[in-house]
């Protein structure tokens, strides 16, 4: 070890289990700030804790076999001024968090466990003034780090950098049950500079999503989430394996996903926004990905519906005059995809019908279906989709559809459906068997696009 190393131990924690840390953990914070930056250590123990503030400069070293056992109680967690679902707002502050700090880390081979049981119920039996503290959480920083650890049973989101520059993500475990609820693993809401690597992710909601606020939030906080990298992770049971949106106000830009496997996520790859929202999704490319029982390896919905239950303005399926509010997407290109036991689509598009999807290039994929499934569904959220079972790729209000070595075995519907699609091509397509009754590809209103 080398430059400032201080043991928590020293400031009275105590790695007992029972012992309550918050006022031991922060002075140990505290004193490796006002001495210029370096390292707090949590030896092997557990350390229960309520919320704790980082400061610039500062890193949580978690040894192998240090637990952080966050606190049950609410009282150890105050009401801050933060961002939640796209809006500031007060919540209760994460277990560990910090505002406008540069150069802060969290690392090692230790656990993080927010023993979120207690909020998840009391989020069901709709108790809570605010909402749930989050694991870990920063706001206005520069220069995030996190590496090694394993984070588990988050009462909320696992990790959400807010208005971040320069996030590191590596190596990471997530683990929250399949059923607790809104447990998403990592969340980036209008961060520039991410880059998320390596780690392990299985959770009660999406696995990584990207957020940009939403039409509620002062336009003002309307920043973009760009210049994002995800690679090499592998993520599992989430209802979205990465997800963009639905928080699209301040624009979803410049994404490369690659080297990934997604296993039991409802959908893989997921894009959704609404009429209202604004801003929008644009320049996201994928790349070399395994998935296997999804409901769709890839989904984008414009009428996102959670949220805008009975909207008719969300929900209306005839088209609407274009606002500064209409949401936009464009320049989706994902290659080299397999994907296996495939549920409900082998791809799903559903555009606006004022503001088509644009620019969509699907090519080199490798889809078979899941022939024991035997139950149709809804593949996205929204009012008036149509329910599909082991269909091909669904495409509807698109411009510039760019199709090349899709492959689908086993499909029970339509293995190419395109409705409202302006410009494009669809070369070295192929379905086995095609369903009686059905052709290779059914067009409606197909115009310009080399067949």
């Amino acid at each position: 070890m080398y430059g400032l190393y201080l043991n928590v131990q020293q400031f009275g924690a105590r790695g007992n289990g029972t012992t309550n840390n918050t006022a031991s953990i922060q002075r140990a914070i505290d004193k490796v700030s006002e001495l210029g930056g370096g390292t707090v250590l949590f030896p092997a123990g557990t350390y229960r804790t309520g919320a704790v503030t980082l400061k610039s400069n500062v890193t949580l070293f978690l040894e192998s076999g240090a637990v952080l056992l966050g606190s049950r109680s609410l009282a150890d967690y105050p009401v801050i001024l933060s961002r939640w679902e796209g809006k500031t707002r007060e919540t209760f502050a994460p277990l560990i968090g910090g505002d406008a700090l540069e150069n802060v880390s969290i690392v090692g081979r230790g656990t993080i466990d927010g023993q979120g049981e207690v909020f998840w119920q009391a989020f069901k039996n709709q108790e809570l003034e605010y909402p749930r503290p989050r694991c870990i959480s920063f706001l206005n920083c520069r220069n995030v780090y996190i590496e090694g650890i394993t984070v588990c049973n988050s009462p909320s989101w696992t990790i959400h950098p807010i208005f971040c520059e320069g996030v590191v993500i590596r190596g990471v475990t997530i683990l929250n049950p399949p059923d607790s609820p809104n447990t998403d693993g990592i969340n980036p809401d209008s961060c520039r500079v991410v880059r998320i690597s390596d780690c392990h992710i299985s959770v009660g909601d999406d696995c990584i999503t990207l957020k940009a606020g939403i039409e509620e939030e002062s336009e003002e906080l309307w920043k973009s989430c760009e210049d994002i990298t995800i690679t090499n992770c592998v993520m599992e049971k989430g209802h979205g394996g990465i997800v963009l949106g639905s928080e699209t106000s301040g624009r979803i830009r410049n994404v490369v996903v690659s080297n990934c496997i997604f296993r039991g996520t409802d959908r893989g790859i997921r894009l959704k926004t609404r009429r209202g929202r604004g801003g929008g999704i644009d320049t996201i490319r994928v790349s070399n990905c395994i998935m296997e029982e999804v409901l769709s390896p890839l989904t984008i919905n414009m009428f996102y519906g959670c949220g805008a239950w009975g909207n008719p303005v969300v929900s209306t399926k005839e088209a609407l005059p274009v606002t500064p509010y209409t949401p936009s997407i464009r320049s989706i290109h994902i290659a080299g995809i397999t994907a296996r036991k495939v549920k409900l689509a082998a791809a799903f598009l559903y555009g606006l019908p004022e503001n088509p999807i644009r620019e969509v290039s699907l090519r080199d994929w490798s889809v078979e279906m899941d022939s024991e499934h035997d139950t149709a569904g809804e593949v996205e959220m929204a009012e008036g989709f149509p329910r599909l079972l082991g269909s091909g790729l669904f495409a509807k209000h698109v411009r510039d559809l760019y199709v090349s070595g899709f492959q689908i075995t086993r499909v029970k519907e339509d293995p190419f459906y395109l409705e409202d699609i302006e410009g494009g091509e669809l070369t070295y397509i192929r379905a086995h068997p095609i369903p009686i009754g059905k052709s290779l590809v059914q067009c409606v209103n197909v115009h310009e696009v080399c067949l």
